[in-house]
This record gives structure tokens, sequence and C-alpha cells, in this order.
């Protein structure tokens, strides 16, 4: 059984007791990419394996999030394209196994949004990248354990990162788009004692 946390509120808003430790609970969060293909269809990929981890502050702006995708979890429902995707055309997963996020400061837009700053590594290549974040609540599960909902969306440009392989259309333009939504449903739950 995890371990129950305490409770505290801010501006109103439930959250988590300083302190705490909160793990995301893969079962049951997300992660997906977005891109346009054939420059006005739109492709859709999940990572399925991945973890993350969220320290909780005194000053919510204060708290630290670090996420790990394994890049060859990578499914778009097609096995040939996720071949490709995980070649040295693209994520390069032999090369470039992980994929992590490590979070460098929090700025509150609202009561239950924040834009979240950190670098990210993907191919190699670490650059700073703003994330925005739903903070959607604290509920408690059947089992009597804690769970932390929250919403993230970013949007990166992947030539940033290295990945610049395409293909040009006779009719102009170019195969793959080069930005990539990212979006994120997390539950995170709070660590197990040791």
């Amino acid at each position: 059984m995890l371990v129950d946390t305490a409770v505290r509120t801010v501006d109103g808003v439930p959250v988590p007791a300083a302190g705490t430790t909160l793990v995301f609970d893969p079962a049951h969060s997300s992660i997906e990419v977005v891109v346009r293909h054939l420059m006005i269809a739109k492709v859709r990929g999940t990572f399925g394996s991945f973890s993350g981890t969220i320290h909780v502050e005194e000053d919510p702006e204060t708290s630290t999030a670090d996420v790990t995708i394994e890049a060859a979890s990578i499914n778009t429902g097609d096995a040939t394209r996720d071949e490709h995707l995980r070649s040295a055309d693209f994520l390069d997963v032999e090369r470039y196994p992980k994929i992590e996020f490590h979070s460098t400061g929090m700025r509150r837009k609202d009561r239950c949004r924040f834009d979240v700053s950190g670098d990210l590594t993907l191919h190699g290549v670490t650059r700073e990248v703003l994330v925005a974040c739903e903070y959607q609540g604290l509920t408690t599960d059947p089992w009597g354990n804690q769970r932390v909902v929250l919403s993230a969306e970013a949007e990166i440009d992947r030539t940033e990162f290295g990945l610049n392989w395409n293909q040009a259309l006779e009719t102009g333009g170019v195969l793959v788009g080069q930005q990539v939504k990212v979006t994120a449903e997390i539950q995170a739950v709070p660590q197990r004692e040791a």
C-alpha cells in the first residue's frame, strides 16, 4: 500500500504536504506526440515506457519534476514507421536510449495553471523548453491512496535537437513537420517508504 501524505491548501486548492515525493503511475498516465504529415494531416504516437517524480516544496513554485522516457517505446500504430522513428534518421535509440526532462523553474499563472521551464535532452542535445501545466487536483482512489492529477503540454522544434530527416514532396513542402506537440496526462502517487 502506498503512503498517505498530509494535505494542505494553497490558495484554496488542496495539494500534498511539503516534502512529499510523488512518482508517476504509468498505468494511469500517458505521454503523446503529434506531428504534421504531408503538411496537413496529423500523426500521433505514444511512449509506452516512462517514469517521473515530482518533489513538492513549501512554495509550489520551487517544486521540481524529473521525467525519463525510453525512446524505443515510441508507438504510432505502424510497425514500419516505428522502426524508422527508432533509427538513426530520427531518435537513434541505439545511441540515445533515453529522453530526459529536468525542471529548472516554475511560475504560477493562476490557482491551477503554471509554466514549468526545464532542460530537455533528446537525441544527445539539451535545450531549455517551456511546459504549460494544469493541476487537475488531488483525489483518493478506491484503495485509499492519494493521487495528484496533472496535464502538461509543450511544443518543440525537432530540428533544434538534430532530428533533421525529411523528404520533399512533389507538390511542395515536406513529408514530416518540424514542430512536435507533446502532451501528457499524469497521475502521480506518494512514493513508497523504503
